[in-house]
């Protein structure tokens, strides 16, 4: 039986010639992306924000806009209120109120009866408070873990490989979480610790793909020593083709399955993740391999230097009639 080859053996497409291109648009949506984080921010949830997120379900389906009104006119601040899955789930969320716990039960209590006296058959299914002291642990610890992350795969790179690919590697992540931030910026989806969660999956991925590609290439460099760096780039990327489309393609019909068919309480973390896969294939094609280019990377950078006259190895003889 002939086995599916999604690549044919003697593919050579000149990936790099358009990196000149590449660079200009990731050096384009990098720019914009950081003006789109800092003017629009991110639409934090509950858990960065802090705040109360009352998840309701309805017998039949409800008007948003009149059930924002009722929610508004309780004096609880101005509510924030979705659909959660079907048009008969909905989610509110609310300012933190003042008074701790009890001020949180008192307005959940006070959501409540409003809501049966105006809704028969109506149920709350879940509560959920965060308080402004909690949210911005959240924060600064989500951040942390992204940076330490960051750091860590570079310095793994590094290790395993030279300074030139734990730079590249390094990069290729910034690229990769500020795009996806930026696109959270752009859409206001809720930003939550489920995108957190993708973020650091995305930097897992995006090692993976890029690991592969460089220890492709380290093997070339010793094999192929007069061979071009950007012609043995492009040999490498070929020659790793199969897989990278593979796992992409796997990967991305198990996230567009979740899309269709996924919970709404994950649709954040599948959305950043099927954003960052894309994202991140691509930064691993035009950003990490052409960093070893710009970073004057060829076949002779890893050979060991013979040493100088003067500083080889001390040879001693022994006298043999000692």
């Amino acid at each position: 039986m002939k086995l599916l080859k999604l690549v044919p053996d003697d593919t050579n497409i000149d990936f790099l010639r358009w990196r000149g291109v590449a660079i200009g648009l990731s050096i384009l949506l990098l720019a914009a992306s950081i003006a789109l984080i800092a003017v629009k921010g991110l639409n934090f949830g509950v858990d960065f924000a802090g705040g109360q997120m009352i998840r309701v379900t309805f017998s039949q389906p409800v008007s948003l806009d009149e059930l924002r009104d009722q929610v508004s006119g309780l004096g609880l601040g101005d509510p924030s209120i979705q659909e959660f899955g079907s048009p008969r789930e909905v989610s509110i969320r609310l300012p933190l109120p003042e008074g701790g716990e009890e001020g949180a039960n008192a307005a959940a209590s006070k959501v409540r009866a409003a809501l049966e006296a105006e809704h028969p058959g109506v149920r709350i299914d879940a509560v959920e408070t965060v308080s402004g002291k909690v949210s911005g642990e959240l924060v600064r610890d989500g951040a942390l873990a992204l940076l330490l992350a960051m750091i860590g795969i570079a310095i793994y790179i590094w290790i395993r490989f030279e300074w030139q690919f734990g730079v590249g590697g390094l990069f290729s992540l910034f690229h990769d979480v500020t795009l996806t931030l930026g696109f959270f910026a752009l859409t206001q989806m809720e930003f939550d610790l489920n995108v957190i969660a993708a973020l650091l999956t995305l930097i897992g991925y995006s090692l993976n793909d890029t690991i592969v590609i460089y220890d492709r290439v380290r093997e070339n460099l010793r094999k192929y020593r007069k061979m071009d760096i950007t012609s043995l780039l492009n040999l490498s990327m070929n020659e790793t083709l199969a897989r990278t489309i593979a796992t992409n393609l796997a990967m991305l019909l198990a996230l567009g399955s979740l899309m269709l068919l996924g919970p709404d309480v994950i649709q954040s973390f599948t959305v950043a993740l099927l954003f960052s896969v894309i994202v991140g294939t691509y930064s691993t094609v035009y950003i990490a391999s052409p960093f070893l280019i710009w970073l004057k990377v060829d076949s002779d950078s890893f050979v060991p230097k013979a040493p100088a006259p003067g500083q080889g190895e001390r040879v001693t003889t022994h006298n043999e009639g000692y």
